[in-house]
């Protein structure tokens, strides 16, 4: 059973476009873990500084799998650890998140 798992994260006004260009510097790092069905990341329309980060995944241990994993270690470093010190470091985007957990109950 598909299980959805989503990043609420919360940014400081005007910072939105720059945790867009972070997610997007990253995008496909996850595509080929094993259990991973798709990645979505949702911008308000709105005066909300809340992002929505969905992933869909075949299940809860496959969820697990990639958060144990060295390439979530990787990924959720700062930009400079990626880059072995070489890059200026990066503030954090995010002042908040959290992770909610969904399965679906009605499709078309």
């Amino acid at each position: 059973m598909t299980i959805i798992k989503i990043n609420a994260i919360t940014v400081e006004a005007g910072s939105g476009d720059e945790l867009a260009h972070r997610f997007a510097a990253r995008a496909g790092a996850v595509d080929d873990q094993d259990g991973f069905e798709g990645f979505e990341l949702l911008k308000p329309v709105d005066d909300r500084t809340t992002w929505l980060v969905i992933t869909r995944w075949r299940d809860e241990q496959a969820f697990d799998a990639w958060v144990n994993s060295p390439a979530f270690a990787h990924g959720h470093r700062s930009a400079a650890e990626r880059s072995d010190g070489e890059a200026a470091p990066a503030k954090p985007v995010g002042v908040h998140s959290e992770v909610w957990n969904y399965e679906i109950a009605v499709t078309n």
